[in-house]
This record gives C-alpha cells, sequence and structure tokens, in this order.
C-alpha cells in the first residue's frame, strides 16, 4: 500500500450519522473501511495503573483483536500479532498491518477506520499511527440526543442498558466539546451532518480533497451496497443508512417526546450550543 496515502479516522458522537458518511466514502474505488473496531477502547481501557505506567496492554485487548478478525471475515491474519505480544504498541503495529493488509486485498490505496469512540484517543493515535487524519462529524444535538434515547431503549443489551435524558445529553455535549479542541490542526476536518445531507456534492468533494482523491460519483451511486459490508448482523439500529439519504431533522424529536421534555432538552443544550458557535466563529465555522 502507498504510504504517501492519510490512515482515516471518522470519529463523533454516536447516533450522528458516521455509519452513513462512513459508506458514502467507501463507495469510493480507492477508499476501504470495515465494520467498527472499538480497538484503541479494547487496548486502553480500564487498565490498572501498574498497566499504563508499563505500557502493557488491556487484558481484553487479545480477545477484541481476534473478534475483529473474525467479524472481517480474516482471521488468518492474527499473523500480525505475536502470540507474546503484551506492550500497547506491539497491538498497534499489529493492528494497522491488518488494516493495510485488508486494504490490499481490497486493491484499494487507503482505509478509514470508523470507531467513534476514538474521539477519546485522539492524541495518543496522533502519536502512535503515521499519516493519520481525522475526520469529525457533528450533528444537530436535539437529534442526536432523540436518537440515542431512542437506540438505547430499544436495544438496552446492546447498549450497556437504557441511557436517560441527562446522560444523552451529556454525552452530546463532551463529544462535540472533544472535536472542537482538535479543529485547529490541518490534519483535522469537521463535517456537520445537516449540510451533507443538504448538499452531499459539495461536501464530499470538499473531502476529498482533504483525503487526497479524487471526488467519484460511485459514492453517491454505491454507499447503500457498501453499507452492508460494514454494517454487524447485530447492528440493526444501523440500517436505516441503507434506505436512503433524506432529511428527517426535528421528526424523531417532535414523535418522541412530549412538551415537557422537548423544552427540557432544547434549554440543557442551548449553552452548548452558544458556546460552539463562538467557538467555531473563531475558526471561520459556521455553526
Amino acid at each position: 500500500m502507498k504510504h504517501s496515502y492519510p490512515r482515516l479516522f471518522l470519529v463523533g458522537c454516536p447516533r450522528s450519522g458516521t455509519t452513513l458518511l462512513q459508506s458514502l466514502l467507501a463507495a469510493h474505488s480507492q477508499i476501504a473501511s470495515f465494520p467498527e473496531s472499538h480497538f484503541f477502547r479494547y487496548l486502553l481501557g480500564n487498565r490498572s495503573t501498574w498497566r499504563t505506567k508499563l505500557r502493557i496492554s488491556s487484558s481484553l485487548a487479545r480477545q477484541r483483536f481476534d473478534q475483529f478478525l473474525v467479524e472481517t471475515g480474516h482471521p488468518e491474519l492474527e499473523r500480525y500479532l505475536p502470540k507474546t505480544a503484551v506492550f500497547t504498541i506491539q497491538y498497534i503495529k499489529g493492528f494497522i498491518r491488518v488494516l493495510d493488509e485488508l486494504t490490499q486485498q481490497q486493491e484499494k490505496s487507503l482505509w478509514l477506520e470508523k470507531t467513534p469512540g476514538n474521539l477519546y484517543y485522539i492524541s495518543y493515535i496522533e502519536k502512535r499511527v503515521e499519516g493519520a487524519k481525522f475526520i469529525h462529524l457533528v450533528r444537530n444535538g436535539a437529534d442526536v440526543v432523540t436518537s440515542l434515547y431512542d437506540v438505547t431503549h430499544q436495544y438496552p443489551e446492546d447498549w450497556r442498558g437504557a441511557w436517560d435524558l441527562d446522560r444523552c445529553i451529556r454525552q452530546w455535549i463532551n463529544d462535540v466539546r472533544l472535536s472542537l479542541n482538535h479543529l485547529h490542526k490541518p490534519n483535522h476536518i469537521l463535517v456537520q451532518y445537516e449540510q451533507l445531507i443538504d448538499n452531499q456534492l459539495l461536501v464530499l468533494s470538499e473531502l476529498c480533497d482533504f483525503i487526497g482523491v479524487k471526488y467519484e460519483p460511485t459514492m453517491l451511486e454505491n454507499y447503500q451496497k457498501v453499507a452492508e459490508n460494514v454494517i454487524l448482523p447485530f447492528e440493526s439500529w444501523k440500517v436505516s443508512v441503507q434506505q436512503g439519504i433524506y432529511n428527517t431533522s426535528g421528526q424523531k424529536f417532535n414523535q418522541l417526546f412530549n412538551e415537557e421534555q422537548k423544552q427540557y432538552i432544547l434549554q440543557e443544550l442551548s449553552a452548548a450550543n452558544l458556546e460552539f458557535s463562538e467557538k467555531l466563529a473563531k475558526l471561520q465555522i459556521i455553526f
């Protein structure tokens, strides 16, 4: 694989439309993508103090690495991670080699890793993954809160329980705030979901410029088919990606919540919206 190409990470708050954007980008003839790996969370999360100091991986890292290989249909690529591997850098090198190999097998030039939670590991990834570029997807807060509340109540087993409104609100505010903290860097770009929906060609063309590839019409023609390859069988909450691109802003918000709940959500989000607008204005980005 040509190392002149970047390694792409698509991040953002869950339920912001990352699967849709992933599918659009992966419909490009040069861009490969895969199901969510959650690799860095399993590599670095829940480590004891001594493991962190010694840069030893989480005890769950090997299991997650092997599971990802099964999900992508290539368990034979376990050869890229030594059986004796214990250090985080060994896991990272193995993981990157797997993604590079999967990309080569698809006869593509670069890969896109889409795990929204990688937002929390950006600084770590930047130091250890050569050529890393980050695409941040941000969506209207009320719509994200609605979707988080809805999906966690429909699929509590997959989301570690049903979330209350305050947790949904905090998730969006914290995640957007994290994204904004990185936007001054040249290897980061912000995509606003509503702009993507309303002006797909323009947004995708700008993203292609950022990535270093030419826009292709197949991105809009084939993304629904590509979505089948990045959505796992149990991720039924993502299937809407295969139903087309529509502007549904506010619809579920008005259907799901009563007036008191809607007022509470909008009030809790108002200060954050102002904060984010002011910060983006300094970066000459309209929010």
